[in-house]
């Protein structure tokens, strides 16, 4: 049997997860005017990209694996820069969100994110940073959908204001931008292994 298989077919899984609700955030961020979706729905595509690339990789040498590591390294960050240039726009346009859409589909993405942490996380250590890469997202991913709920329930309760959106936005963004560092460390080290 194929020690791959359980791999490939969690990352396909979670590919296809994160490309679907990445629809429905992505609609959603651009009808209520909010950073904090959007950098989560933009986040959703990065990992459906990175899940798709795992499951392409799996039979590749080690040494394409850490190559392949430095790559996912770098998508990581594109959910980060996209995030804080929507972050930079809302100043331009300060709306603020709609509240309740903001906390329905930021729970509606903590579902997904924990469902595809838990599938991920049974086969985080089977492939070095590449499956690192796959968990540290969706786990990541989670928290951010915490604080997005939290950001719905707070301008919704206690303050009509851009900024719970706007802060929960960059804290996003930095949190990918952590991920990002840590897969390309991994895979740096993994790189150096392959070469001796």
């Amino acid at each position: 049997m194929d020690a791959t298989a359980p791999v490939r077919r969690a990352v396909i899984v979670v590919a296809l997860l994160n490309l679907g609700y990445f629809g429905i955030e992505f609609a959603v961020a651009l009808g209520i005017g909010s950073v904090a979706l959007f950098a989560d729905s933009v986040d959703f595509l990065e990992d459906a990209s990175v899940n798709l690339l795992i499951a392409l990789a799996l039979r590749w040498s080690p040494m394409q694996r850490a190559r392949l590591g430095k790559v996912l390294a770098l998508i990581l960050l594109a959910p980060a820069l996209a995030g804080l240039w929507t972050a930079g726009e809302k100043f331009f346009t300060p709306v603020v969100p709609a509240p309740l859409p903001l906390t329905i589909t930021g729970l509606g993405a903590l579902i997904v994110n924990l469902g595809c942490a838990l599938i991920l996380a049974r086969v985080r250590d089977h492939q070095g940073s590449l499956t690192r890469a796959a968990f540290l997202s969706a786990r990541n991913d989670a928290f951010a959908n915490i604080a997005i709920i939290g950001a719905g329930l707070v301008t919704a309760t206690l303050w009509q204001s851009i900024w719970p959106d706007l802060i929960v936005g960059v804290g996003i963004a930095l949190m990918n931008a952590d991920a990002a560092r840590e897969v390309w460390e991994a895979a740096h080290e993994e790189h150096k292994a392959a070469k001796s």
